[in-house]
């Protein structure tokens, strides 16, 4: 099948491999600008876009799609299909209507919950059970479209959106070529009106750990957040992010450090299980304090 791949981030990589590894023709991969990145400013190309140029496949990076030339130039690569995950730009309909048998979106999630731009970390800041992906035809609408397959999976008790993230992408690239190769086959599943959620894009406003709150919502808060941006506290005064959490037994006053990395909440409390100084590396909770003293209470 030819098809026009895209996507941005590590996360469409895979997705990216799958499609080349079942045989199908890319005839073209579509994904975002290179923008100045490191401590140079330079221009760095997405990680799509570096994988796309490793397999010798043709790369473009338009700004925008709006525009008629794009949009012919979209059109004239003659496509049976466009597989389209974490691309970052909206189709136009002449884009969504240009290949032959449209666009396919891979969402991280059950769809009707959590359309929109963040689903893996909502899934687990709202404690969901499952998750999974679906592939849905695209439409005009945020994540609206009738959806041709959808597989779930079960989201672990410490498990992180970075670990969750990683699962998905594979889950994501295994399901599209089981799709591509049933295509005609499949039914369109309308999305239904009750469950629809929308994960709204994460502010970093919402990293900082409120220790007034339920243990249960700081470790999801925690583990929602992990890797990027990363839940944040003060210990002593030094900023430090959270990147792993589990709920265990204890109490004491909200910010009471009860154990070596176990913090009291406002009711139970959470034990961190991995952590990042400034200006260093995330590090499991024994090396973290090495060489570092636990304050008595952290803010």
């Amino acid at each position: 099948m030819k098809v026009i791949f895209m996507g941005s981030p590590d996360f469409s990589v895979p997705v990216l491999d799958a499609l080349v590894a079942a045989g199908h023709e890319v005839v073209c991969v579509y994904c975002q600008p290179p923008r100045p990145a490191g401590r140079g400013k330079k221009d760095r190309p997405t990680p799509v876009q570096a994988r796309a140029e490793a397999l010798g496949l043709p790369v473009r990076h338009p700004k925008s799609l709006k525009g008629e030339a794009e949009q012919a130039e979209f059109a004239a690569l003659g496509a049976d299909v466009a597989v389209v995950v974490a691309y970052g730009l909206i189709l136009p309909q002449a884009v969504l209507d240009a290949p032959a048998k449209g666009c396919l979106n891979i969402h991280a999630s059950l769809l009707p919950r959590w359309r929109g731009a963040a689903p893996i970390h909502r899934a687990i800041m709202a404690g969901d059970a499952e998750t999974g992906v679906c592939i849905m035809q695209m439409e005009a609408g945020l994540d609206t479209g009738p959806v041709l397959m959808r597989r779930a999976l079960q989201i672990g008790a410490e498990e992180t959106t970075g670990e969750l993230h990683d699962r998905l992408s594979a889950l994501g690239a295994e399901t599209i070529v089981e799709t591509l190769g049933a295509l005609d086959g499949l039914t369109p599943e309308v999305q239904p009106e009750d469950g629809v959620t929308y994960a709204e894009k994460i502010d970093k406003a919402e990293a900082r750990v409120d220790w007034t709150c339920p243990a249960t919502e700081i470790d999801r808060l925690i583990r929602g957040l992990s890797p990027f941006p990363g839940a944040w506290c003060e210990m002593a005064g030094v900023r430090v992010k959270l990147l792993g959490a589990r709920l265990v037994a204890g109490s004491g006053a909200p910010g009471a450090v009860i154990g070596p990395l176990t913090v009291a909440c406002g009711d139970g409390a959470v034990e961190i299980t991995r952590a990042q100084k400034p200006g260093g590396r995330g590090m499991d909770a024994d090396e973290f304090l090495r060489g570092f003293q636990m304050p008595e209470r952290v803010d």
